[in-house]
């Protein structure tokens, strides 16, 4: 039978031998971004429009294996683990088994998880998925931190079977819409794909990128304390993307890996709008456009030149910034230019905005370096927060 076969298969392989090309698409972008990130992902979009070869083509990219988990058609147990009797369960207790992919996961090291149908999944297999998702354990294994997971899942309209999202589990992904372009469908079946490009961290900028994105979130919040979490009040829309402290976490790494790889801010906005929801996303992103935070290590630099902004969620996430970038790299020089940096909202007349930054900055001092004098301005509020003797 292989012999009248064999010509169609090297037919059929000629057909899937494609070709691809750089090509701007930010839902891709924001895909790699959050990937990157090691977000969870969850692609929503009609079935047929190819988001298990998009995930195919990242998997290539990554350079990393690609593990396919129908979830519609799993048990609970497939992902909480099958318990089994040990020698002695009384000492030792009874672990959860985990499934064989989950087994050859570990076994390669990480790969890229792509748990399919999961709007089909019923409300117990959802229940199960929670640490899968977010902690990375199947039954008593622990994935290997270089895992990433991305899910798929229809619109319960169009789903069979389909259920809304249970809350908890749609707070851990960063929900994308995915969609399908006519044209470039079109190009794609006449031999040329747009290549799925992963962002390169550059990890020499980590040390300021987290530190504006520390800033830049808590002066967000500070300024706008109702969106650090909103559960919304119908089922559809709990299903999806909505600020939480868990979500806000993402958007911070989402920005620090966009400050180290230069993403593009589409793409950006897109991820962080799948975090936190479309509204809060956008009010973020308006806000991260308008805020041009100043590098903090240019300002630890020369702290003398420093010019408090105007705006109060500004200089807070200004001297959030500085604060960060002197925790992530301690030295007394930085640590005594970063109150020259809260002398200026003492200056300013503002020292209740440095309040807090004072307190961060207090607790990571070293016992042998001197107090400075810019201290004096905040001792009220570190003698009660107990930095002060």
């Amino acid at each position: 039978m292989s012999g009248v076969l064999d010509a169609a298969d090297a037919l059929l392989d000629a057909v899937r031998a494609w070709r691809t090309e750089p090509v701007r698409d930010p839902k891709v972008e924001a895909l790699a971004l959050a990937v990157t990130a090691n977000l969870p992902v969850l692609l929503w979009g009609e079935p047929g429009i190819g988001k298990s070869a998009t995930l195919r083509q990242l998997a290539d990219s990554l350079g990393t294996p690609l593990e396919t988990v129908i979830a519609s058609v799993h048990e609970p147990s497939d992902f909480a683990g099958l318990p089994i009797v040990g020698d002695d369960p009384a000492t030792t207790g009874v672990p959860m088994a985990p499934p064989d992919w989950a087994v050859r996961v570990a076994h390669r090291g990480g790969g890229l998880v792509f748990f399919d149908e999961l709007s089909s999944a019923p409300p117990a297999v959802q229940a199960a998925l929670l640490r899968v998702v977010l902690e990375r354990h199947v039954g008593s294994l622990e994935l290997p931190a270089a895992t990433r997971i991305v899910a798929a899942a229809n619109p319960p309209a169009s789903a069979a079977d389909g259920w809304h999202l249970s809350p908890p589990l749609a707070n851990r992904f960063v929900h994308l819409q995915w969609t399908h372009d006519a044209a470039v469908v079109a190009r794609g079946l006449a031999g040329t794909w747009p290549a799925v490009e992963v962002p390169t961290v550059d990890a020499a900028r980590s040390s300021t990128a987290i530190a504006k994105a520390r800033g830049t979130v808590a002066g967000f919040l500070t300024a706008r304390p109702g969106l650090a979490h909103h559960l919304p009040t119908d089922a559809e829309s709990r299903g999806g993307a909505w600020p939480s402290p868990r979500t806000w976490e993402m958007v911070l790494r989402l920005l620090a890996v966009h400050h180290c790889a230069n993403a593009s801010a589409d793409a950006l906005a897109m991820a962080i709008c799948g975090a936190i929801g479309d509204g809060p996303g956008l009010e973020f992103t308006t806000y991260l456009s308008e805020l041009d935070l100043p590098d903090p290590e240019r300002v630890l630099a020369n702290p003398d030149a420093f010019v408090l902004p105007d705006r109060g969620d500004r200089q807070l996430a200004c001297l959030t910034a500085v604060v960060s970038a002197v925790q992530g790299n301690t030295t007394r020089t930085r640590w005594e230019a970063a109150w020259v940096v809260l002398a200026q909202a003492v200056k300013a007349g503002v020292p209740d905005v440095a309040a807090r930054a004072a307190m961060d900055l207090a607790a990571i001092r070293d016992t042998d370096w001197p107090v400075p004098t810019t201290v004096d301005a905040f001792v009220d509020v570190l003698r009660l927060s107990g930095r002060l003797a």
